[in-house]
């Protein structure tokens, strides 16, 4: 395959030879090391090869004094598509405009490329980026690194360290997250901890303070837990931060209503595509009609960034809409599905619910009313009910 390639790059000969004697030129090729490959004899006085186009030219200077007819078949590799382009001066004009374009395009900014960002979005990255004058198009030798990393650290105090590397026509943004520093208690604040919500207590562990509750004894919501006051006969009265973790069984009771009819999407079958192209931030539409699509019609949009060989960025991006109508047509939903479809919805509210806790048992009941399945969930947990509050006056 390789010396294939090499073989076009120099230019490829298939000729025939035609001679009383025509091993003389085979004799030649011999004698001063002229290669040649796929020999073909038509007749005894006839065959047909090919060469290189410089072996070519040789064995036609050195066949001269033997009497032979060589007559070139076809040709091909660069050299002959080179030489019937020399004469196409419009091409290599625009050629040159084209190579002068991406030339003077590739001090510009094109791409980009964020790296590190997990909490912080990639679009709040590039919208403070072009706050501070760094977008799509920005002269690359105008970005000043230094000076715009204290710029975007300000914008966003989620992160701690910014770079902005250029190379070509592409910025690549390395960024890392700042990592926050847990809150502060101060002890000598007085408190207490409360129920924040009802239950029956199976443990309390008091960090500091005094428990004001007992393990098997039922609060309500706001009733103190843990004290922040307490009181001695060798130190008086004193003030604490009353902290500590408070665990109590809760129950819960919640309801959905799911109908039973469901409109769901048929689709026509039909697609219909449309492009256009992006510019820099500038859109030309290829086509003429509306670019709204209507309320039963699914837009899937897809970009194609365009970009030259060995990954150079350029700013034409190729946008594809297809665009699927459908139409909403009523079923029946069967009860299985619909409390399936409660059971998820009800699970993921009671999850909201739950503070460091876990479910012991759930119950899930199910009633058709007037077109609607109710479904109830009635669930026993244990979790976490402590509330720090500050104490009175603070």
């Amino acid at each position: 395959m390789l010396k294939h390639l090499v073989n076009l790059v120099k230019g490829e000969v298939t000729g025939r030879v035609e001679s009383g004697f025509p091993e003389r030129v085979l004799n030649i090729c011999a004698e001063y090391g002229i290669l040649f490959w796929d020999l073909n004899w038509a007749s005894p006085v006839e065959f047909t090869f090919t060469m290189t186009r410089r072996d070519w030219k040789r064995l036609r200077r050195l066949s001269r004094k033997i009497d032979c007819d060589m007559t070139v078949l076809r040709w091909k590799g660069a050299p002959f598509f080179l030489g019937r382009m020399r004469r196409r001066y419009g091409l290599w004009v625009t050629l040159g405009i084209c190579a002068a374009l991406v030339f003077w395009g590739s001090f510009f900014i094109w791409d980009f490329k964020i790296e590190g960002n997990e909490q912080v979005s990639q679009q709040e990255i590039l919208r403070a980026l072009d706050k501070c004058g760094v977008g799509f198009g920005t002269y690359g030798f105008d970005v000043d690194s230094s000076e715009l990393r204290n710029y975007i650290l300000l914008e966003i105090p989620e992160l701690s360290y910014i770079a902005v590397n250029i190379r070509g026509c592409r910025a690549y943004v390395q960024v890392r997250e700042r990592v926050l520093p847990p809150e502060i208690v101060s002890k000598r604040e007085p408190g207490n901890t409360v129920a924040a919500k009802d239950a029956l207590i199976t443990a309390i562990q008091p960090w500091d303070g005094e428990k004001m509750a007992l393990p098997g004894t039922t609060v309500k919501e706001g009733q103190l837990l843990i004290s922040g006051v307490v009181q001695d006969n060798v130190t008086g009265v004193r003030y604490l931060r009353g902290m500590g973790k408070v665990y109590g069984r809760t129950w819960y009771q919640l309801q959905c209503r799911v109908p039973l009819t469901a409109w769901e999407k048929t689709y026509t079958g039909k697609e219909n595509q449309r492009h256009a192209l992006l510019i820099g931030k500038k859109r030309w539409n290829l086509y003429f009609s509306s670019s709204i699509s209507g309320d039963t019609c699914d837009k899937i949009i897809n970009w194609n960034k365009c970009e030259l060989p060995g990954g150079v960025a350029t700013p034409l991006t190729v946008v594809t809409e297809t665009l699927r109508p459908y139409e909403l047509t009523e079923r029946q939903r069967s009860e299985r599905e619909a409390l399936a479809l409660a059971e998820e919805v009800l699970d993921a509210r009671l999850a909201g619910y739950l503070d460091e806790g876990t479910i012991l048992s759930r119950e899930v009941t199910s009633e058709a009313v007037d077109g609607y399945l109710v479904v109830t969930l009635a669930a026993e947990c244990e979790e976490q009910i402590g509330r720090f509050v500050d104490a009175p006056g603070q």
